[in-house]
C-alpha cells in the first residue's frame, strides 16, 4: 500500500519558519560558547568602552608569569610604540614590581585587571568591590596612582561590575578585536585575527606566559596597522579625543 503526503503552501511556510528559527537558535547557542554578548540596559547606567571613533589602541592583559612580558616590551620599544595600554592584575604586579616599573618608565598606560583572576559575574557586589579595591591598593603601594581604567579579568562583566567600578572612579574597558593569542594558534593566525582592525578599534592581546606567540606576532601586526595608516594611541587618549562607543549591560 502506498501513502502520499499532501502539503499545502501554508504548511510548507510554517515548516520553513520552524526550520529557520531552529537554525538561528542553534547558531546563537553555538556563539554563546565563544563570545560574551552584552545586554543593553538603562540609558544613564555606567557603560563599558569597547571602541572609539578614530585611531587604534593596543591593549595587553597580564595575569601571571614573568617570561613573556619583557620580550613584548622589547618589541614595542624597537618599533617605537609608546602608547599601548597594559591591564595588570594586582597580584601579578605585587610579584613583579620590576616589570611594572619598566612598563611605567617606558611610558605605557596602566589599567587594572582586578586583583585575582576571578569571574565578576559570579561574585556578589561586595566581592567585586573588594577585588577591585585590593588591586588599586596594590598599585598605590607601588606608587602608581590615578588609575582610571579597569578590565574584567576574564572579560565577563555585568551591570553590577560597572556600577562598582564607577563608584571607584574606574571605567571598564572591553575590546572590539580579539587576537585570540592566548590560544597559541600560530603567528600567522594571530596576525590574521587582527588584520580586520580599523579606526576606533581596541585590540586585545596578552603578555602573560600563556601567550607564547604574541611577541613574534607583534611586529607584523604593527607593520600591518602602519600600512593601513592607523595611529596607535592609548585607551585614555581614545576616550579623550573622540566620542567612544559604549555597551550597556545588566
Amino acid at each position: 500500500m502506498n501513502f502520499f503526503f499532501v502539503l499545502n503552501g501554508r504548511t510548507i511556510k510554517q515548516l520553513l519558519i520552524v526550520m529557520v528559527a531552529a537554525f538561528f537558535t542553534a547558531w546563537f547557542l553555538f556563539l554563546e560558547n565563544f563570545i560574551h554578548i552584552p545586554v543593553f540596559s538603562e540609558k544613564n547606567d555606567p557603560k563599558a568602552i569597547y571602541k572609539g571613533e578614530k585611531d587604534i589602541a593596543l591593549t595587553f592583559n597580564i595575569g601571571w608569569g614573568d617570561e613573556k612580558a619583557e620580550p613584548i616590551l622589547d618589541v614595542l620599544k624597537k618599533k617605537n610604540i609608546s602608547t599601548a595600554t597594559f591591564f595588570l592584575s594586582g597580584s601579578w604586579a605585587e610579584r613583579h614590581p620590576d616589570l611594572v616599573e619598566r612598563i611605567v618608565k617606558e611610558g605605557y598606560e596602566i589599567g587594572i585587571l582586578g586583583y585575582n583572576y576571578v569571574e565578576y559575574t559570579k561574585l556578589e557586589e561586595k566581592e567585586v568591590r573588594r577585588d577591585l579595591a585590593r588591586a588599586l591598593e596594590a598599585f598605590h603601594k607601588l606608587n602608581i596612582k590615578n588609575i582610571k581604567l579597569a578590565r574584567a579579568p576574564d572579560g565577563h562583566f555585568d551591570q553590577k561590575t560597572l556600577k562598582v567600578a564607577n563608584r571607584l572612579g574606574l571605567t571598564v574597558v572591553h575590546w572590539s578585536v580579539n587576537s585570540q593569542d592566548w590560544t597559541n594558534p600560530g603567528v600567522e593566525k594571530i596576525v590574521k585575527n587582527v588584520s580586520s582592525a580599523k579606526k576606533g578599534d581596541i585590540i586585545l592581546l596578552h603578555a602573560s606566559d600563556s601567550a607564547k606567540q604574541t611577541a613574534s606576532a607583534l611586529p607584523p601586526i604593527i607593520d600591518h596597522l602602519n600600512k593601513k595608516g592607523l595611529k596607535l594611541i592609548s585607551v585614555s587618549e581614545m576616550i579623550a579625543n573622540a566620542n567612544s562607543n559604549t555597551r550597556e549591560i545588566k
